[in-house]
């Protein structure tokens, strides 16, 4: 079984799912000869899983069949398998056009950026825990609400303020040189306001005060303009497979 180079910041993406599990019940990451998976039973987005081993048809669905009675067992119903590709496009065509039990779901851009000199820090931008600047991406926190940090090694949240609220939200990983940025979102009233871009910004001159080299992030098409204006490029993809509410019935499928 052929293995393969993993993509750019991937190391540093497992590296975080694993200190992420330190804050969700029951979570826990699980490797394989095909697949690093990260299970989830109470925090859904992150029920992902990387394929390791070169992407064929075949492969990949090997490593689903392999997968789905590991999710079934810690009743997660809904979970993500990711496929490496080097294709920096996200208009390219995809590497694999059917896995038996599983649909295609989204694609994310690799992106990775050596960090420039004259990175900002920004006095609205304020350390919190993850689960606060998850919920700043989506609705506005009020700054009594913000929660102090979790204190994991490495691990960071953070949030943008104005006029007393938390309006974007993101969380860090520091890996090995690499910084990884994840979860970046601005509350739908407050978008293209710069603020994204501030938060961003902030937490790239923060790693940089930690001797980190690079950052690596994965990007929707609407995000890539925003990590291009900060250097990033694209590096790669990953082309997502999605299982939901899988049945006992989808998983003897996926078992032959």
């Amino acid at each position: 079984m052929c293995t393969i180079a993993p993509a750019p910041g991937q190391e540093t993406v497992v590296a975080s799912w694993a200190a992420l599990a330190q804050l969700s019940p029951g979570a826990k990451l699980i490797r394989s000869s095909t697949a690093v998976a990260a299970v989830f039973p109470s925090w859904a987005p992150l029920n992902n899983a990387i394929m390791l081993t070169a992407p064929t048809e075949t492969a990949t669905a090997s490593a689903a069949s392999q997968l789905a009675p590991v999710y079934a067992a810690a009743s997660v119903p809904e979970w993500a398998l990711w496929v490496p590709s080097d294709a920096p496009d996200l208009d390219a065509p995809d590497r694999i056009c059917e896995v038996s039990g599983m649909r295609r779901d989204t694609t994310t851009l690799v992106m990775r950026a050596t960090l420039p000199r004259g990175l900002r820090q920004h006095d609205s931008v304020v350390r919190t825990s993850i689960a606060t600047a998850t919920r700043a991406t989506d609705e506005a926190v009020p700054a009594v609400d913000i929660e102090e940090p979790e204190g994991i090694p490495n691990l960071s949240g953070w949030v943008l303020l104005h006029d007393a609220v938390a309006v974007a939200g993101a969380w860090s990983f520091l890996q090995d040189g690499d910084c990884g940025i994840y979860a970046v979102g601005t509350v739908p009233r407050w978008r293209r306001h710069g603020f994204a871009r501030a938060l961003v910004e902030h937490v790239l001159a923060d790693a940089q005060l930690h001797r980190v080299r690079t950052a690596s992030l994965q990007s929707t098409r609407m995000g890539q303009p925003l990590y291009e204006s900060l250097g990033f490029q694209p590096a790669g993809r990953y082309e997502e497979w999605a299982v939901t509410e899988l049945s006992d019935s989808a998983i003897a499928s996926m078992n032959p």
